[in-house]
């Protein structure tokens, strides 16, 4: 039974259906609930994930940074400093064979005042007991050989060659399309309400059917002490949101930086960052604001202004380039820094909470972990012997791009150059968009300067039947 089987049995039959059995039941569509299907299903183990939202990524995983990290910065010896690590190296390891872009950038780790400076040996040590061993400091002469458009008072700073800017849609997508192919399923709409322990199988009540499978793993993200709640009945954490704003620069930006420029980082946070991006502009933020909402991703001027203006006094040529976008995303922070990981051994039950700013780039470790976890309950799958890799789509800048090739039909997007085949080919694939959003982060329509202004009547023609709430003009300034 395909995806397309189930959501049609799910349209047709209520809530009652039982619209998957699986060996592993994932809950939720982020990066890390996709590296999770992903990993399992290579293993050998019958996965299904079930995401509440019309498409992945809806979440927290939509706002990240985008940056692969090595885990120089995590705290030496814990379980993301380990799951970073090995997400790094297995990501670079598979991105060929998937088509998954990399943009070698490196990072600099950068001092502007006497007190970050002097804090940038103890970062030194730390990257250097975490593994991370190509770390160097470099004077200020180095930092202007390598960024000649960094503002003349930075004082130091800390080169961290493998530190890369990725994808962040393509890569989830890419490993649930992996998971789908080799015999996985993807729910949508299907939001986790409660769920029942026969002591051997979980049946899952969604919104739209049930779900049996005999483990179960938590990756609701934003919303994982919720789900711990309704199936479980507790939770051993508390989500505390945490909002990150963001500034996007236009295209003309790129020329002026190499690096990911990242600050000395605290206790609580890494700091705001000024980093190029994988579609080719350049970006400052995040911020970090802890609030009460799980989905509001509203932004506030003045904060804005803040991060342009940051940005502008350490790139100073970014005076004279406009602003693209603006937009929020929401980290799954809890009340303690590091990653939350809940076994529940005798109900068959992983949780994995608390994953925040690391998680694209851990979610393949922690596609690792679960397996280990899930063997240590007693799980036993047979590994696949031949595992089908997907490729998927080039969105990046630096790459041949779609309409690079002719036969495309028409350039839908201009902003963005994207071509009427690049949207046709989303719908005709294993898994299609499910909202406008999801066809933006499979092509970048709507991502560029006039925000889907321009090309937003021409996308409703194209994906007209396509999404359970129709596509109307307004949606795409969304």
């Amino acid at each position: 039974m395909d995806n397309t089987q189930i959501e049609k049995m799910d349209n047709n039959s209520g809530a009652s259906v039982l619209l998957a059995d699986a060996d592993v039941a994932i809950i939720g569509g982020g990066v890390v609930g996709c590296g999770v299907a992903r990993r399992m299903a290579i293993e050998g183990a019958s996965v299904v994930l079930i995401e509440k939202a019309a498409d992945i990524l809806d979440g927290a995983s939509k706002g990240n940074s985008a940056i692969l990290h090595t885990g120089f910065d995590a705290p030496p010896g814990s379980l993301e400093w380990k799951c970073v690590q090995d997400g790094h190296a297995e990501y670079l390891d598979i991105c060929k064979s998937m088509k998954l872009p990399v943009l070698k950038t490196g990072a600099l780790v950068t001092a502007w005042t006497e007190d970050e400076e002097e804090r940038l040996q103890g970062v030194l040590e730390k990257g250097l007991e975490n593994g991370v061993d190509d770390l160097r400091l470099l004077s200020r002469t180095e930092i202007h050989k390598m960024e000649p458009h960094l503002d003349s008072s930075v004082r130091a700073a800390i080169s961290v060659p493998r530190e890369y800017v990725i994808d962040p849609w393509s890569a989830p997508l890419a490993y649930l399309l992996q998971a789908v192919e080799n015999d996985g399923k993807a729910l949508f709409n299907a939001e986790v309400t409660g769920g029942d322990f026969d002591g051997s199988h979980w049946l899952l009540k969604t919104r739209r059917g049930k779900v049996r499978a005999r483990y179960v793993v938590n990756c609701a993200g934003l919303y994982g002490d919720i789900v711990d709640h309704a199936a479980l009945g507790n939770s051993e954490f508390v989500i505390k949101p945490r909002k990150g704003q963001f500034v996007v620069f236009d295209m003309a930006a790129s020329k002026l930086i190499n690096s990911i420029i990242l600050p000395v980082p605290s206790e609580r946070t890494k700091g705001i960052v000024l980093f190029p991006t994988i579609f080719g502009n350049m970006m400052v933020g995040p911020t970090a604001e802890e609030q009460d909402s799980r989905d509001d991703a509203s932004v506030d001027k003045d904060v804005l202004n803040m991060l342009a203006e940051k940005a502008i006094k350490m790139l100073p040529a970014l005076a004279d380039i406009p602003v693209t976008a603006t937009y929020a995303g929401i980290r799954p922070a809890t009340e303690r820094k590091e990653y939350r990981i809940i076994e529940d051994t005798e109900r068959n039950w992983i949780t994995l909470g608390g994953i925040r700013s690391t998680g694209l780039t851990s979610a393949l470790g922690l596609g690792h972990h679960v397996h280990t976890l899930l063997s240590s309950m007693g799980a036993s799958f047979e590994k696949r012997e031949h595992v089908v890799t997907p490729t998927v789509p080039n969105l990046a800048e630096h790459l041949p791009r779609d309409c690079d090739e002719p036969g495309y039909g028409e350039v839908v997007c201009h902003c963005e150059m994207v071509t009427q085949r690049e949207i046709e080919a989303v719908f005709a694939g294993k898994l299609p968009a499910g909202s406008l959003a999801g066809l933006k982060r499979r092509t970048r329509a709507t991502m560029g300067r006039c925000q889907g202004f321009y090309c937003s009547a021409r996308l409703a023609e194209l994906t007209e039947g396509k999404f359970e709430i129709p596509l109307g003009v307004g949606d795409a300034h969304e």
